[in-house]
């Protein structure tokens, strides 16, 4: 039976190392902010989602009883991720960064107080 658990841990550590590497690569190569997101934001959390379900099912078969400290890290991840890359873009949206003609849009969700002037001044420079 623990041959199959490390087979399966295995499997899930090689399939997170490729989603690391891919969001790692699309760090790099996407060409704005808002393709960058997808980075870190989707590829890196399921390859880090994988990497902590395989070590919890790993400790899970030695131990005999399921570690609660992986699979908290696992669901605060999950959850969280998620919101801080909804939280960028709304911020990215609001400061107007700039973006190439495929991610242009006019998006409906941003209202005209919530769109800032371009440059965005610096309330400790005296600005605001």
């Amino acid at each position: 039976m623990s041959w199959i658990v490390e087979a399966l841990a295995s499997l899930l550590l090689i399939a997170g190392g490729i989603f690391l590497f891919i969001g790692s690569m699309g760090m790099v190569h996407l060409r704005d902010f808002y393709m960058r997101l997808h980075g870190p934001t989707k590829a890196t959390t399921l390859g880090i989602g994988c990497m902590l379900i395989a070590s919890t099912l790993y400790f899970w078969s030695q131990d005999g009883k399921p570690d609660i400290q992986e699979m908290l890290i696992t669901l605060f991840l999950f959850i969280t991720a998620p919101v801080s890359a909804h939280l960028l873009s709304k911020a990215g949206l609001h400061m107007r960064l700039k973006h190439i003609d495929i991610t242009e849009g006019d998006p409906v969700e941003l209202r005209a107080e919530e769109v800032a002037q371009k440059p965005v001044p610096h309330p400790d420079k005296g600005h605001g």
